[in-house]
Formats: C-alpha cells, structure tokens, sequence
C-alpha cells in the first residue's frame, strides 16, 4: 500500500534555499545597488530617483519570484490527493529451471559452453517473465534449490552470476533427483496445475530413474519441458582447465571422454508428463528461452499468484506548476515605477 502523499518529497529539500540563498541574495543585491547609486549620483540626484522607483514594488518582485520558486519545488514533490484503493490481482505461472552443472555441460559444441549458453538464455527468459515465479535448481551428481520460487527476478540475477559447474559437490548427472528435488521442495501442494519444469541438460543420466520421477511430477500436475544440449551422434570432449592455464580434455581411463546427447531419455522423461514438450538445440543452433517461453507457457493457463490492495492518487502537480508560472509572467510584468 501506498499512502504517501508526495511522490517526491526529496524535493521539498529544495525549499531550504529559499532562507538560505533567495532570501540572503535579494537583500545583497538591494543593498548593493543603494551603495553603487550613492556612490555614483549626488545626494539630489538620488532624490530624484528614488521618487521614480517604488522600493515596494521592487520588493514585491522579489517576494513574486520566491513565491514562484516554492510553487515549482512543490510542483516537483508531485503531490496528490483524494486516495482511492485498488485492488491488484498478479496472474502466472510456477517455473522451475533445472540447470545441469556437471562437467559435460563445459563441452564447447555450443558456444561459449552448453554452461554459459545457458546461462545467457535464462537471462533472456526473465526479460520475458509476465509476473511468473521462478525457481532455479543446480544439479549434477546431487541437486540444491538455488533459487527458490520469486518473482524478485533481479534476485534471480544474482544468484545466477554464481553458477558454475563447482554449484554441486559430486559428479554426475542424477535429472532424476533433480526432478525429485523440484516436486517436493519447490513447489506447494496446493495446486496440481500451473507448474512448469524446464530441464536443460545434455540427458546424460546416471541411474537416476529420471522417467519415474517425471511419472511422479506428473501425479502432482507438474509439466516438464526439457530442452536437449549438444549431439546425439558426434558429441564433443569436455576441456579441463589446469593450474596453468593450459587447455587438456577430460580422460577415462586413458581415454577422452566424449559427451553425447541422450535425446531418448528426455523424450520419455516429458512424455511421461501431460503436455510436457522436447526441444533440442543442435550444435550452431541457439537457445532461445524466451521464445520457448511465450510459445509453451505464456500462452498457458495461469492461476492468481498474488492480490494486493493499492492506494492511487489523483495528481496535482500541474496546479503548482501553473501558479509557479502565473506568477513569472506577473513578475515580468510588473514595473519599478511609481505612478506618475
């Protein structure tokens, strides 16, 4: 709720230069010109002047354009009146994103990495969000809620800037757990509809029984949308980076390790799901998740995630302007002389 009646009421510190500054220079100045014109005429000719010029009206001028000066602060508070409340409903959806961060995920087929690519479309994706919640989950040989569900999106920011593949303890791709840990611990029983999961990984599973778990999710109306990095066929080698800088590649047993997708396993894992979809990104493809976004969840159906009650104004800043301007305009048409 909103019950502040100046929508700036910084400003309002601009009124001090009225006793401190307007004030103490208008003074200066009268008492300046006295000074010069006693210095330059003679005692008649000053006589003769001062019966042209009106001391109250110079005074008047002064007090015309303070006046103004504190009609355009106050118009610069924004002040408003006549409080009315509203009434605000926030409608969307529950997003999990499930981010791998095993060490397959540093394969570079996908530029920069699958890692960082990711990272990026995510970033893309809260530029998108229509008041969703968003949740983020890291996993690799175990799963941590990294994010819980918010619609703080600049919080989501933060947290992933600190992503890496160092976000999980153990190695491993466990989406099973994964998708586990999103059912129980991030979203609420009290809905089984309006709840997203968007799985990106490479699919590499490591007997984790992704499918049952996505059986699991489903019973509690959950949908998955999995989003399949790198190659099926090919695959790509996983780069270490050592102590010194230098570039080597991920060995098992002597042998580089090549990091394939495992398309069939993500298929059955949102199939197992009602409407949930499979979307692969191809080496020299880009991720897009803001355009997965508007075509699979912003057009879906979306419960109300908040009401709140707000206080609105009328604004009225236009009344001071206008007086601050009125009497400019008097001013400036205001004369020294006294009448003749």
């Amino acid at each position: 709720m909103n019950l502040d009646p100046l929508g700036n009421d910084k400003a309002l510190w601009l009124l001090f230069a009225v006793p401190v500054l307007l004030i103490p220079v208008y003074v200066w100045c009268f008492l300046w010109k006295y000074k010069a014109l006693k210095t330059l005429a003679s005692s008649n000719m000053l006589k003769k002047i001062n019966i042209t010029v009106s001391l109250k009206k110079q005074i008047f001028k002064a007090v015309l354009l303070i006046a103004a000066f504190i009609s355009i602060v106050i118009a610069l508070t924004e002040p408003r009146w006549n409080p009315k409340s509203q009434k605000i409903q926030r409608h969307g959806r529950d997003v999990c994103i499930l981010l791998d961060t095993s060490r397959s995920m540093l394969a570079e087929d996908i530029k920069p990495s699958r890692l960082e690519r990711s990272k990026i479309a995510i970033r893309d994706l809260l530029e998108k969000l229509q008041g969703d919640r968003i949740a983020i989950v890291t996993f690799a040989g175990n799963s941590t809620v990294k994010c819980p569900l918010t619609q703080d999106y600049a919080f989501v920011r933060m947290v992933l800037a600190d992503i890496s593949t160092e976000s999980t303890s153990r190695g491993g791709t466990m989406i099973g757990d994964a998708i586990r840990k999103a059912t129980e611990d991030v979203f609420d029983k009290q809905s089984r509809e309006f709840k997203d999961i968007v799985l990106i990984t490479d699919g590499e599973d490591h007997d984790s029984f992704p499918i049952e778990a996505a059986g699991e999710a489903a019973a509690e109306g959950i949908r998955i949308i999995a989003i399949g990095l790198g190659d099926e066929d090919q695959g790509s080698r996983i780069p270490i980076t050592g102590p010194n800088g230098e570039i080597t590649f991920l060995k098992y047993n002597g042998q580089e390790v090549w990091s394939k997708l495992d398309a069939d396993t993500l298929r059955k894992v949102v199939y197992a799901t009602e409407g949930g979809k499979y979307l692969s990104v191809l080496p020299g493809t880009t991720l897009d998740l803001g355009q997965i976004y508007e075509g699979l969840i912003a057009s879906a159906q979306k419960r109300e995630l908040e009401s709140t009650t707000m206080i609105r104004y009328d604004q009225k800043f236009q009344i001071f302007l206008a007086l601050g301007l009125i009497l400019i305009v008097w001013e400036y048409l205001t004369g020294e002389r006294r009448k003749s």
